[in-house]
C-alpha cells in the first residue's frame, strides 16, 4: 500500500538537487505535518524535519515526545533533545553532519522558519546559508491528493451540516455573538477537529459591509443583511463557506447587491473548461460586478487556496498569472460591501480537475430570507 508521505517527500526530494540545495529544513507547523503526519505545536522547543536529495529525512524534536515521533507514518531518523540548551546545540549539530561533509545550503519556508531554529542550525556550522524553498513546497502542497480531497469534503460536509443547524435559531433580537457561538457548537458536535480554522464571521446589517468583521453584541433586526463566513477541519484539511441571508424583507438596493455577487459567483464557477489563471477567475466575478456598476464596493480578490491552512495558494486575483495546477482547491467569493449599509459575500469551495472547476460546496445560494413577517 502506498504510503502518501514517502512519496511526497520523494516527490520533495526530486526537487532539491535540481535547486541548487543540499537539505530542506521544514518547521512545525503545516508543511510537516504534509511531508510527515507529525503535528507538532509551534512553541519555544523546535521540531525540524530535515530532507535531502536522497537520504532518509531526520527528525529533531524534544525527547519528552518521543512517543508521539515514533509514531510517524514514514521511516526518518529520529534525534530527540534534552531540556539543556547545549544539549539541543549538540542534538541539531548531529543531525546536520548525519547527512555527510559539504551541508551549506539549506531550503526553508521563509514566512515558517524562525531565527531560533535557524540559529541552531547553523550553530556548529557558520557555512551554512539559507534559501527559500517556498515555491517548490507550494507547488507540491498546491495540488491535493484524492486523500486530501477526502478530507475536505467531511470538512464541507461538517460545515454545511453544522449551519444548517444554526439557521432555526437566527430571528431578530439575536445578537452575532450568540450566532457565532452556537454555531462553533454545532460545528464541533458533527465533528470538526477542536481546532477550527479561523472563528466565524457573523456580520450583520452594517456590520456586513466590513468583510473581516467580527462577531459583536449588535442585535439582527428587521431589514438587514446577514453575512455568515465559517468552516470546520477534518484531519487536519478545512473549509471556507460564506452564505448571506436577509432578515425579513429588505431593500430593494440590498437585493440588486445580492443578485450581482449570486451572478459573479456563478460566472466564476461556471467558465469553460481551458487552463485557469487566478487572474482569469477573478476577471470572471469582477468583470460582472463591474458591470453592474459596482467595481468600488469589490474591496479584495475573489478567493484563496486552502487545504491544511485556510490561506494558501493560489490566489484567485488580478495579477496571479499563474496557472492553476490540477487537484489545487480554492475559493471563489465575491462581495459588495457598501459602506453603513450592507454587504453580501457568497463564497464556494472549489476543486481544478479534468480541465474545468468543480464545486465541493452545495449549499444553495440563492437569496434565503430568515424568520420574515
Amino acid at each position: 500500500m502506498e504510503n502518501i508521505f514517502e512519496t511526497r517527500i520523494a516527490k520533495l526530494q526530486s526537487r532539491i538537487a535540481n535547486n541548487d540545495l543540499d537539505l530542506v529544513a521544514i518547521t512545525a507547523g503545516p508543511s510537516q505535518v504534509y511531508f510527515s503526519g507529525l503535528h507538532f505545536h509551534v512553541s519555544e522547543r523546535p521540531a525540524v524535519l530535515l530532507i535531502a536529495a536522497k537520504d532518509k529525512p531526520a527528525f529533531i524534536f524534544p525527547g519528552f515526545e518521543a512517543e508521539k515521533a515514533t509514531q510517524a507514518p514514514l521511516n526518518v531518523d529520529a534525534f530527540p533533545y534534552q531540556e539543556s540548551h547545549t544539549d539541543w546545540v549538540d542534538t541539531f549539530g548531529r543531525a546536520i553532519n548525519h547527512f555527510g561533509d559539504g551541508i551549506t545550503r539549506i531550503g526553508v519556508e521563509p514566512t515558517a522558519m524562525r531565527y531560533l531554529e535557524m540559529d541552531l542550525l547553523t550553530s556548529q556550522n557558520k557555512g551554512i546559508s539559507f534559501r527559500s524553498a517556498a515555491m517548490m513546497i507550494e507547488t507540491l502542497r498546491a495540488s491535493k491528493d484524492e486523500v486530501e480531497i477526502s478530507h475536505i469534503r467531511s470538512a464541507i460536509h461538517i460545515a454545511q451540516t453544522a449551519l444548517e443547524k444554526t439557521l432555526p435559531a437566527i430571528k431578530p433580537g439575536i445578537t452575532e455573538k450568540e450566532i457565532a457561538n452556537q454555531l462553533v457548537i454545532n460545528l464541533l458536535q458533527e465533528g470538526s477537529d477542536p481546532d477550527l480554522p479561523f472563528l466565524p464571521i457573523v456580520a450583520s446589517g452594517p456590520n456586513s459591509a466590513n468583510p473581516h468583521a467580527i462577531p459583536g453584541e449588535r442585535a439582527l433586526a428587521e431589514g438587514d443583511l446577514l453575512i455568515i463566513d465559517w468552516g470546520a477541519r477534518y484531519q487536519g484539511y478545512i473549509s471556507d463557506i460564506t452564505r448571506t441571508f436577509a432578515i425579513g424583507s429588505i431593500s430593494p438596493q440590498l437585493e440588486e447587491i445580492y443578485q450581482v455577487v449570486l451572478a459573479a459567483n456563478q460566472a466564476a464557477r461556471s467558465l469553460p473548461a481551458k487552463k485557469y489563471t487566478g487572474k482569469v477567475i477573478d476577471d470572471a466575478a469582477r468583470g460582472v460586478i463591474s458591470n453592474a456598476g459596482y467595481s468600488e464596493e469589490f474591496l479584495h480578490r475573489t478567493g484563496h487556496g486552502f487545504g491544511l491552512e485556510p490561506h494558501e495558494p493560489p490566489y484567485i486575483s488580478a495579477d496571479n498569472t499563474d496557472v492553476i495546477q490540477p487537484g489545487a482547491t480554492f475559493t471563489i467569493e465575491p462581495g459588495i460591501y457598501l459602506n453603513r449599509v450592507g454587504g453580501v459575500r457568497i463564497e464556494d469551495d472549489m476543486r481544478a480537475v479534468d480541465g474545468k472547476l468543480e464545486t465541493l460546496t452545495t449549499l444553495d445560494r440563492k437569496l434565503t430570507i430568515l424568520h420574515g413577517a
